[in-house]
């Protein structure tokens, strides 16, 4: 049995409008028909975990309505523990509009709702659950106290932690940044945290360098197609990705996320588990939505690009 991961974070209901481009500043457009499709970045990583053989258990909230009790079902349906998922009477469901455009190209808009609740008393009220597993995963869609007092728990009870700086805030307290094992940001993630420029492979190894000798232990920084960047106080080097015909993006960093967890879980090396993140984000971008693109272990075992 592999290590136990605990995702806390968000849990929303994506309304998915195609569009043939994305709208520009005070532009008004035609869409198509909307799809209602579970998303939230902790609800993705936690579904790609689950559904890539993860030990894995939600830890977040949703309203009291048909929308929260769908996500819910959605993730057990993937194998993850929802019984940790709270639904309050006090705020509806989380909800995101995301409009994609042709190319895969998308721009989002998210009503925190239920999220906007989990703040640092109801991590407190938890701790024992964070005590009880292996891996801690956080994201930034839920208050940032209770991002914060999850870390500082997590780091109380001798965790390994995981923060995906998604959306990325300006900056992050100096003793959050030195309690991370492993920070996943994309390119503009990692630029407005580090405070750098990151137009290309160097500028991006000079901001994971600044953030490791910030204290972050492991810098894994997704680039598009340029791969995905591991900085260390030993190394750092640029993983390739796998080339494919991209058809909508979402989540594409959460399942790398989720799949890159489980791997950790099961042992693997760094290496294998980047590995193993890039072959399931790029299975996921051929198709359309968040946890819906996500792929089964069978389909990224058996992957051949």
């Amino acid at each position: 049995m592999g290590k136990k991961i605990l995702v806390i974070g968000s849990l929303n209901m994506d309304m998915v409008i195609p569009v043939k481009e994305l709208p520009q500043k005070g532009e008004t457009i035609l869409g198509g028909s909307p799809a209602h499709i579970p998303g939230g970045k902790g609800a993705n990583q936690a579904c790609a975990a689950g559904k890539l053989g993860g030990a894995v258990t939600m830890l977040g909230k949703v309203g009291q309505d048909e929308m929260g009790r769908a996500l819910k079902e959605n993730l057990a349906a993937a194998g993850v523990e929802v019984t940790h998922v709270e639904e309050t009477p006090d705020a509806p469901t989380g909800m995101a509009v995301i409009y994609v455009g042709e190319t895969g190209s998308n721009s989002i808009v998210v009503i925190p709702g239920a999220n906007g609740l989990c703040d640092a008393a109801f991590i407190e009220a938890n701790e024992e659950l964070i005590a009880a597993h292996d891996i801690i995963v956080l994201q930034l869609e839920i208050p940032y106290d209770g991002v914060f007092r999850a870390i500082q728990l997590a780091k109380k009870h001798g965790r390994l932690v995981v923060l995906n700086p998604a959306p990325a805030p300006d900056s992050l307290p100096p003793e959050v940044i030195a309690s991370l094992d492993y920070f996943t940001p994309n390119e503009t993630e990692m630029a407005r945290i580090a405070g750098l420029p990151v137009g290309g492979v160097e500028e991006a190894i000079a901001a994971g360098k600044k953030l490791v000798e910030a204290g972050v232990g492991t810098v894994l920084a997704t680039l598009g197609e340029a791969g995905a960047l591991l900085v260390t106080k030993e190394t750092a080097q640029v993983l390739p990705t796998l080339r494919v015909q991209a058809v909508d993006t979402t989540a594409a960093g959460d399942t790398f996320n989720g799949a890159f967890v489980t791997a950790l879980a099961e042992g693997m090396s760094q290496e294998e588990a980047i590995a193993f993140g890039n072959k399931a984000a790029a299975i996921s971008v051929t198709r359309k939505g968040a946890q819906t693109s996500i792929p089964s272990r069978e389909e990224v075992d058996g992957y051949r690009p």
